[in-house]
């Protein structure tokens, strides 16, 4: 039997990787040796192609290890793992969250094993926060407080990969991140699949705001707290409150726009027409002077036009985005839009992604421009490299402790980067 501790490779999202490090707890306790895991990401036929490429990759390198496959792609397409010469068990995300799922894989990772066991993901109510207390760098911890989501993007795979929107009790984040502060981290992160439905499931229907206050107040010693991923649209009172008025709430914010034309959005079954990110931006940008926002935009979505685009490439000026992650369009078997006849040529699809990505560049330079000159705290990522709290990356001529805030202002702009 082998005594080599399992090999774990994690594609996709933070969530993933923050359910890759409580695996790795698991797997641990549960004694399983000699094998691979790899978590695998849904989000595109892209993401499930890679994952099939890093099974074969690692099967090569560990020819010996018994390989398991998780995560998004194998909930959703347990056949497509079950059925490759390289897997040998496929757990979907609820039960790779589980003890007794590991306790079963070890001593002999197959046995009596069920090849495939994976369950129906929509009949789960809790998350599995309680396994591990955050994860990250030495400077930022990243927090789990919701999985899951009720909405149906007609784009979108992932509500069929983690199930239906569930959140961690205020309680029990809090005390959480009293432990990672208490830990020496000076910036912690809340993430989630859809962030901003935090909440909904709990006892009085608490928001996303209620709990970025509560934090704020009952965990005095944070220096820095920042939220991932929000639904502009279901943004609450109380968090543009925090916007406000709460200093240690960083001043960026990253959007799930996904497009820029009021057609384009209901077809794909959004709750947001483009006015409303508009008026978003520009609220809170008059109650948070300075703030920044990062947005993800889907270029080439079925049946979108020259002049749809058009609308997408213009929301990156109106709404002063800076940070951009682009997406082409990927069919996705299983979703409404993969049905759409009108399906976009790759070619268009990936010259108008190219056109967002050069627009986000160009905004992205204006924005570090105007910083040079400027004080900003910095947090410290590694001995060469911090960031902003408006997120711009900062690297520095000379070394830094890593893990620290310090105060900085920029001499110029290297590409992407300010440079002190």
């Amino acid at each position: 039997m082998s005594t080599t501790p399992p090999v774990f490779a994690t594609l996709g999202c933070r969530l993933n990787a923050y359910e890759t490090e409580a695996m790795k707890r698991l797997a641990d306790e549960a004694g399983v040796e000699g094998a691979v895991v790899v978590n695998t990401c849904a989000v595109t036929a892209e993401a499930v192609r890679k994952a099939r490429q890093e099974i074969r990759k690692l099967r090569r390198e560990h020819p010996d290890a018994k390989v398991i496959v998780t995560g998004c792609a194998a909930q959703t397409e347990p056949e497509t793992f079950a059925n490759m010469d390289e897997v040998d068990t496929v757990i979907g995300n609820h039960e790779k969250m589980a003890p007794e799922t590991w306790a079963g894989l070890a001593p002999d990772l197959i046995g009596d094993t069920e090849r495939v066991q994976v369950n129906d993901i929509m009949s789960v109510t809790e998350t599995a926060s309680h396994l591990i207390d955050g994860f990250g760098t030495r400077s930022r911890a990243y927090v789990q407080v919701q999985n899951g989501c009720d909405h149906r993007c007609t784009f979108c795979i992932i509500p069929y990969g983690r199930g239906n929107s569930r959140s961690v009790p205020a309680g029990v984040v809090v005390d959480q991140i009293k432990r990672l502060v208490d830990k020496g981290f000076n910036e912690v992160v809340l993430t989630g699949v859809d962030l901003t439905s935090w909440g909904a499931d709990l006892p009085g229907g608490p928001r996303l705001g209620d709990l970025v206050m509560r934090i704020l107040r009952l965990v005095p010693d944070l220096p820095r707290l920042r939220i991932s991923s929000i639904d502009s649209i279901e943004a609450d009172d109380n968090l543009m409150l925090a916007i406000a008025s709460e200093p240690r709430l960083m001043p960026h914010l990253h959007l799930s726009l996904q497009h820029g034309d009021d057609m384009i959005l209901k077809r794909m079954k959004r709750r947001h027409l483009r006015d409303d990110a508009i008026a978003f931006c520009e609220e809170a940008r008059r109650l948070r002077p300075g703030i920044t926002f990062g947005a993800d935009i889907i270029a080439g979505f079925p049946t979108e036009t020259d002049a749809h685009f058009e609308n997408s490439l213009k929301l990156v000026a109106e709404c002063d985005l800076t940070w951009l992650h682009v997406f082409p369009y990927s069919k996705r078997e299983g979703t409404p839009a993969a049905k759409i006849p009108t399906q976009l040529n790759g070619t268009v699809i990936k010259d108008r992604a190219a056109r967002l990505r050069a627009a986000g560049d160009a905004q992205a330079k204006r924005h570090l421009a105007a910083q040079v000159g400027q004080k900003h705290r910095i947090l410290i990522e590694n001995p060469t490299m911090g960031r902003t709290e408006q997120f711009a990356e900062v690297t520095f001529q000379t070394p830094q402790v890593e893990g620290t805030i310090v105060t900085a202002i920029p001499i110029c702009t290297d590409e992407q980067q300010l440079v002190v």
